[in-house]
Order: C-alpha cells, then sequence, then structure tokens
C-alpha cells in the first residue's frame, strides 16, 4: 500500500509521483518536527531548581568558579519529555518492524528476559559486593557458561569480554600468549575476504600482520589458497561460520586440521553463531576459540539498547590461558578465581580484560533466554532463522540478483546485488526508498566481496505474515530500481529526514554545534 499522500499514474508508475505541499510547522500529520535541543531551550530557564551557592564558607575551588555561560540548553520537564519522546517517534526499532540489517541478527527481545535483569538482587547488585553476598548471581554466571560450553562443544570459557569485537581480543591474546609460552613466535595471522571486518583490526591490534585469503567463485573460502599460506609464521586464521555471504563454510574441518599441522590456531567469529546453535558445535570443526554475541544469538539488547556481551570459548589447548576472573563451584559454593588466587588455579591465564565480571544484566537475559527454549528450542532457532533466510532469497531471487543462489540454500542470511539496475541507480537508492515503505534499509555494500551488497537477515522471530510484507515491499523498489525510476535518486520523501550528503558528512565532520548569530 503507498502512502496516503503519494499519487501514481494510472499504470501505477511512480514515477509520476506527485506529492502534497509542505506545511506551515515542518510537521507531517502526527509525525512532529524537532528542533535540536540546543535550538529548543535557552539558558534563561531550567525544569529543576537549585540552590544558591554559600560564598561566605571556605572553598577549596576558590578561583575556579564558572564567571560566564557555557550555553546548555534549559528547558522546563514537560519541554524536555516532549523532546525526547518527538525524537524516538523519529527512530525505527524492533518493536516497531522487522529490522533487516544482515550480519547483525536483530531479533525480538522477549520481555520476560527484562523481567528477570529487573529482579531485585541483580539490577541493583555491585560488582565489589562480597562473595558470600552474590552466590546467586555467580550461579548464573557459572551456569550460563557450562550451556554456552555445551552448545559450543568448548571445555573452556572467559565470561568477562564485553561485546564481539572485544570477544575476538580475548582470543587471540590468548593464542599469542600460548605460542610465546612454547616459545614459538609467529608474525601472521590469516583472514579471509569473506570474515567480519573486525577481524583484520584485532589481529593487527594484536601485533600480527594480517594476510587476506580470496573468496571462491561460490562466496566460500579458498581451501587450497588457506593451504599454500600456511607456515611456520602463521599463528592462525580467522574464519567466520557462517560467513558473512550467508553461507556455511563446509570445509572449516579441513582448513582447521591444515592450520593445526602447520602448529597454528583456529579462531572463530562466532557472531553468526544464531545460525547454527543447536545443530553444529564448533568444536567438532576444530576451533581453538570462538566469541559469543549475547545480543544476536541470545537476544540480549543490541547496539545502543545493549550493553553487548561477547563470552569466549575455548579448546584444551587455550583453555588455561583464558582471562580472569572465572567463577568456579566448589563444595557447592560458588568462588571466583582472580588474581589473587590465580597462581595456584590459573598459572597461564593472561591476566584481566575488565575491571570486573562482565555484563551481569546480559547474562541474566541470556540464561532467561536459553532456560526459556531448552535445548530443543534452540535448534528451533536456528532452524526457523535459516528458513526465514531462504524464503527470502527464493522470493526475490526473479528480481534482483542473487550471486550465491544458484549454488544451493543459504544460512541465516540473503545476499544479493545490484547488476542489473537501471538509469546508473545503484543500492544505495534502492535503500533510501525502503524506507518510504516503512523500513530500516537492509545493510548495504557489505560483505566487500559482492559489488552493491545488500544482505538481510530476518531471523527467526518473524512470522511468514511480516516476511511476506517486507518482500512485497522490497520487490516494489527493486522494480522500480531495474526499471530505472529516477524518483529513487532523491528518496526517501516521507522520512522525518531527507537523504544527506553521507560522503561529505563523512569527511567534513561538524562536530560542534555553533548558535547562529543575532
Amino acid at each position: 500500500m503507498r502512502p496516503a499522500d503519494q499519487a501514481t499514474g494510472e499504470d501505477g508508475n511512480a514515477s509520476e509521483m506527485t506529492f502534497t505541499p509542505k506545511t506551515s510547522t515542518g510537521n507531517r500529520a502526527l509525525m512532529l518536527e524537532e528542533k535540536l535541543i540546543f535550538e529548543a531551550g535557552g539558558g534563561e530557564r531550567t525544569g529543576v531548581d537549585l540552590p544558591a551557592p554559600d560564598t561566605s564558607a571556605p572553598n577549596h575551588l576558590d578561583g575556579l568558579e564558572r564567571t560566564q555561560s557555557f550555553g546548555l540548553p534549559g528547558l522546563t520537564e514537560p519541554e524536555t519529555v516532549r523532546h525526547y519522546t518527538r525524537l524516538s517517534r523519529q527512530n525505527y526499532a524492533i518493536d516497531l518492524g522487522l529490522f533487516p540489517l544482515g550480519s547483525c541478527t536483530m531479533k525480538h527481545n522477549p520481555r520476560l528476559n527484562e523481567k528477570v535483569a529487573r529482579l531485585p538482587g541483580f539490577a541493583d547488585l555491585h560488582p565489589l559486593a562480597p562473595i558470600p553476598a552474590i552466590q546467586g548471581a555467580l550461579a548464573v554466571i557459572h551456569e550460563l557458561a557450562d550451556w554456552l560450553k555445551t552448545l559450543t562443544g568448548m571445555p573452556g570459557i572467559a565470561m568477562s569480554p564485553k561485546a564481539g569485537a572485544h570477544g575476538e581480543l580475548c582470543g587471540l591474546l590468548a593464542i599469542r600468549h600460548k605460542l610465546e609460552a612454547d616459545g614459538d613466535v609467529r608474525e601472521v595471522v590469516l583472514v579471509p575476504e569473506s570474515a567480519h571486518g573486525t577481524n583484520p583490526a584485532t589481529a593487527a591490534f594484536c601485533g600480527y600482520k594480517v594476510e587476506g585469503i580470496p573468496a571462491a567463485d561460490d562466496g566460500k573460502i579458498d581451501v587450497e589458497a588457506v593451504i599454500e599460506r600456511l607456515g611456520p609464521h602463521v599463528a592462525g586464521v580467522m574464519i567466520t561460520n557462517p560467513n558473512t555471504c550467508g553461507l556455511f563454510e563446509r570445509d572449516f574441518k579441513k582448513i582447521a586440521d591444515a592450520v593445526h599441522d602447520a602448529g597454528g590456531y583456529v579462531y572463530c567469529d562466532g557472531a553468526n553463531f544464531n545460525a547454527i546453535v543447536g545443530r553444529v558445535r564448533p568444536g567438532d570443526l576444530g576451533v581453538d576459540a570462538m566469541h559469543i554475541n549475547l545480543h544476536k544469538t541470545f537476544s540480549t539488547p543490541h547496539g545502543g539498547g545493549g550493553p553487548g556481551s561477547g563470552p569466549t570459548v575455548f579448546s584444551h589447548s587455550l583453555a588455561p590461558f583464558a582471562p580472569l576472573p572465572t567463577v568456579e563451584k566448589r563444595d557447592e559454593k560458588f568462588v571466583l578465581i582472580e588474581e589473587e588466587s590465580a597462581a595456584q588455579s590459573a598459572p597461564e591465564s593472561f591476566g584481566r580484560m575488565t575491571a570486573f565480571h562482565g555484563q551481569m544484566g546480559m547474562f541474566t537475559r541470556a540464561l532467561a533466554y536459553i532456560l526459556s527454549h531448552g535445548a530443543d528450542g534452540l535448534r528451533q532457532v536456528s532452524g526457523d532463522a535459516v528458513l526465514s533466510a531462504n524464503y527470502i532469497l527464493r522470493s526475490l531471487e526473479d528480481v534482483l540478483d542473487a550471486p550465491f543462489g544458484p549454488h544451493g540454500p543459504c544460512m541465516h542470511e540473503a545476499l544479493f546485488s545490484d547488476e542489473g539496475f537501471g538509469g546508473d541507480l545503484a543500492t544505495l537508492d534502492l535503500a533510501k526508498g525502503l524506507i518510504d515503505e516503512g523500513y530500516h534499509p537492509m545493510t548495504v555494500y557489505f560483505p566487500l566481496v559482492v559489488h552493491g551488497a545488500m544482505l538481510v537477515e530476518p531471523t527467526e522471530t518473524e512470522s511468514k505474515e511480516s516476511l511476506d510484507e517486507f518482500i512485497t515491499a522490497f520487490r516494489s523498489v527493486a522494480q522500480r530500481a531495474k526499471a530505472g525510476d529516477e524518483t529513487l535518486r532523491n528518496a526517501p520523501y516521507h522520512a522525518p529526514r531527507k537523504r544527506v550528503d553521507e560522503t561529505g558528512a563523512a569527511r567534513n565532520p561538524r562536530l560542534r554545534w555553533e548558535a547562529p548569530e543575532a
């Protein structure tokens, strides 16, 4: 269905669109225009009353008092509430509709998880509370760790990493310390083109040289290219599986065996674990270290709704080098292994990565999700996610180029390209047109191995009706792009903000607000 203020010709050609005039307020019906908070509020008013400072009392800050205003906006309480409520209405969220970002797994966060995270004893827990007073919290960490080790088939785990890239750093540091402990100095990490972009960044941050591995024609790793690069200088390989083309690396075990034979280690980026949870244990494939994004696989809030959490699992050879702290159960009580007790319990650990024990709110949410699903439910999660992605792939491959579609089914995400677009239109034009249809765009121009890539991940939490609505909208804009519809160059038309110069904004960012001259 087209927006009410958009008209088309008799043949439905969107290029003949006409639009309603602008309003005097800038508002579009109930979508209210909103100023910057600095423009909306002046320094002469405020929503709170503060007592006047006592200037008669001795003050060790004498001479440091502020002598002039520094331009904070002043708003009353109603103005403040309205400002942020109006802004929230301009934001797209998983609670509004399908969020098709590929490689991000924007799935529904069950409200049960939130209720558990807000229980007294979790929500008000202090990280420096005495160990006897936090036995319940340590039990949660310990039980979640057991589930993650069982699901991955890995014997060791570090719960403290804060998110995906932090988990990658954790795994690479463990590999580096293991090699150094063996007196084996290596300087190269191999990273396939189909890996997540954080992989080469993490390897470089750890001091390794990064060498790329090309993708084969079917979007998977060129196995022979990996084997040819192996040698005494290679510390290991970082592989995303399923990869960012939405494909499962079926030769993973062959690659892992070759890396191990060459004395290296295998790091698996577990960001896409949602596609295989309950069906594939990475430990069985020869993985030595892998982070798990709780905000992707186990439904804890994502991005700005975070914080994230990236527990990292380890093989037998790397488990002794895992960072502190760790939780152990002894004589029906839970103990925290930290620096003070590590000399005997974890002498080879490379130390701490964070100040405390990890993201407690994420742990409670993830464990609530796991226990509410059970082992059979988690297996269904991955199956439904893969089914949803393939439904989108096969429903759109007749109007969009699907470069790897002919090679078989995808996993959790469907990949398309801009091949065949008319009038020199590109992926960005389709993405902006999708906003007018009421959807946040899919991931664009990633992975880099596909020109004009469009990566769509529907997740398992969308109904068939929801997928059909998205497919209808996507198909409509795709047909316009193939027909060379020039109106797409200026899309979106119905969003709170029109298309911006993204290149200009990136090259010349305006990071400081300046009041307009009177």
